[in-house]
C-alpha cells in the first residue's frame, strides 16, 4: 500500500497522563532503554548503551541547539499575548542567517490570544539585562500562524541574543508546565551548538560524556549533523489518511566532511540518534538520487517534498547518491548542504543510509510514530506494549529505545 493511503488510526495507544515523563531524570543516561533487534527485546539503561552497538559503526548525532522561541508581549492594556517563533520567512537564505539579523527581523510565528491583537496595535517586551526594547507588530496573517516584524532598539544585540534573554524555553505543549530553571541545561543536548531548533531532538538528551567515552572506546565512530526542529514535530495528524496530511518542512545543514564521512561508512552500520537525524540522512539520499540522475536540486526551496521517495525512479546505491552530493558540493564549493526538506517516512519506505535508530516514546498518531513502524514493521506495537507494561517512562523526558531495522 501507498503511504498515501495509510489510516492514521491504525497506529495509535492509550498513553495515560501518568506515563508522560514531566521532568527529567536527575542523571540524563541513567534513562531506561529498550533494545529491539530482530523481534526480540531486552531492557538496559543508556549508560551501557555502547555493549549494544558493533563496533566501527557510525552514530550520527543533531547537533541543533533549542532556542528561547516563546515570547511573552504585553498589550498597551496590560494584557499578556504568547508569541512562539516558528521559522524565519522566506526572505532569508537560512536560520543561521536570520538569527544573527541586528535591529528586525520577519518571522513566522502562532500567536496565543491572537483574537485579541488588533492590526494597528504593537506589543512589547522590556528587557533591562542587556538594556532593549522588544516590538511586535503584524506584517502578514497566514492560515494558522502570522508573520510577526519583530524590532529592538539595542543594534549590538542579534535575534539570537534576544531570543535569549527575552524568550523562555519553549517545552511542548504535553508537558503542561513552565519551563523553570532546570529546563535551561536538561532540555538541551550535551553537543548543542547550532541556534534554530524550537523543540529538542529528544533521543540526544540521554547523551553524557561518560556514554560518549563509551562509545569511543568500542571503537564507534560519531558524527554531527544538523536539523532544526519546527513545531510542526509535535503536530497530530488530524486527517483520517496520510494523503491528507500536509507534512512540515525543516532546515537540515550537513557538512562536505560528514558527507565524506557518510560515504566511507555506509557499507557498514550507520545508526541515527533521533528522528530528526534520520530524516537528515535518508533525506541526504533523495538528494544524492537527483544529482546522480542529472536534476540539479532545489537547494533554495524544498529539496525533498513529502512524496518524493515514493515516487523517485532510477534509484542509485546509497554510496553513489552520498558520492553524487560529495562532488556536487566541491564542483559548487560549498562547505556545507542547507536546504529544507519535506520527508515523510512512514510504513512502506525502504531505509537508504541508516540501518538503526535510537529515540524516545512517541505519540500516538503521530508521523514519528509512523517512521518508527516504517522501521520495525507491525513489531512497533510490541514494543510499545513492552515499553508500557515495563514502566519505562515517554515522551520528550522520558526513556528511550535503539531499534535495529529488519534488515538487520
Amino acid at each position: 500500500m501507498h503511504p498515501k493511503y495509510l489510516r492514521i488510526d491504525n497506529f495509535t495507544y492509550a498513553l495515560p497522563d501518568d506515563r508522560i515523563a514531566k521532568y527529567p531524570l536527575a542523571e540524563r543516561d541513567a534513562s531506561k532503554l529498550l533494545v529491539y533487534k530482530e523481534g526480540d527485546i531486552t531492557e538496559d539503561v543508556y549508560t551501557n548503551i555502547a555493549g549494544h552497538i558493533p563496533a566501527d559503526t557510525l552514530m550520527v548525532f543533531n547537533q541543533t541547539k533549542v532556542v528561547h522561541a516563546r515570547l511573552l508581549f504585553r498589550k498597551p492594556t496590560g494584557g499578556v499575548i504568547e508569541v512562539f517563533c516558528l521559522a524565519p520567512s522566506s526572505q532569508y537564505p537560512d536560520i543561521q542567517t536570520a538569527m544573527l539579523s541586528k535591529g528586525h527581523v520577519i518571522w513566522e510565528c502562532m500567536v496565543g490570544g491572537a483574537a485579541k491583537w488588533k492590526p494597528d496595535m504593537a506589543l512589547q517586551v522590556v528587557n533591562v539585562a542587556p538594556d532593549f526594547e522588544l516590538s511586535a507588530s503584524i506584517a502578514e496573517r497566514k492560515q494558522g500562524s502570522f508573520l510577526l516584524k519583530l524590532e529592538w532598539n539595542n543594534d549590538s544585540l542579534t535575534f539570537a541574543d534576544v531570543l535569549h534573554h527575552a524568550g523562555k524555553v519553549p517545552l511542548p505543549p504535553y508537558l503542561n508546565r513552565d519551563a523553570d530553571a532546570a529546563d535551561e541545561d536538561r532540555y538541551q543536548t550535551l553537543y548543542a551548538k547550532e541556534e534554530g531548533s524550537v523543540a529538542a531532538p529528544t533521543a540526544g538528551l540521554h547523551f553524557t560524556e561518560h556514554v560518549m567515552s563509551a562509545l569511543a572506546d568500542r571503537n564507534i565512530d560519531t558524527g554531527f549533523v544538523t536539523l532544526h526542529v519546527g513545531a510542526g514535530t509535535f503536530r497530530p495528524v488530524k486527517s483520517d489518511t496520510m494523503v491528507e496530511h500536509d507534512m512540515h518542512a525543516e532546515w537540515i545543514e550537513v557538512s562536505l566532511p560528514m558527507i565524506q564521512k557518510l560515504r566511507n561508512a555506509v557499507d557498514k552500520k550507520i545508526v541515527a540518534v533521533g528522528t530528526t537525524s534520520m530524516r537528515t540522512l535518508e533525506s541526504l539520499y533523495w538528494i544524492g538520487n537527483n544529482i546522480f540522475n542529472g536534476n540539479s536540486p532545489d537547494l533554495d526551496g524544498i529539496a525533498v517534498t513529502q512524496w518524493q521517495p515514493y515516487q523517485a525512479g532510477n534509484n542509485c546505491t546509497p554510496a553513489e547518491s552520498l558520492q553524487a552530493v560529495a562532488d556536487y558540493m566541491e564542483t559548487n564549493q560549498l562547505a556545507r548542504l542547507i536546504t529544507r526538506t519535506q520527508i515523510l517516512i512512514a510504513p512502506g519506505y525502504q531505509f537508504k543510509i541508516a540501518s538503526g535508530l535510537v529515540t524516545n516514546f512517541h505519540q500516538p498518531q503521530s508521523t514519528l510514530l509512523l517512521l518508527v513502524a516504517a522501521l520495525i514493521g507491525d513489531d512497533w506495537r510490541k514494543v510499545y506494549d513492552y515499553a508500557m507494561s515495563h514502566d519505562f517512562r515517554f515522551l520528550s523526558y522520558g526513556d528511550g529505545s535503539l531499534l535495529w531495522g529488519k534488515m538487520i
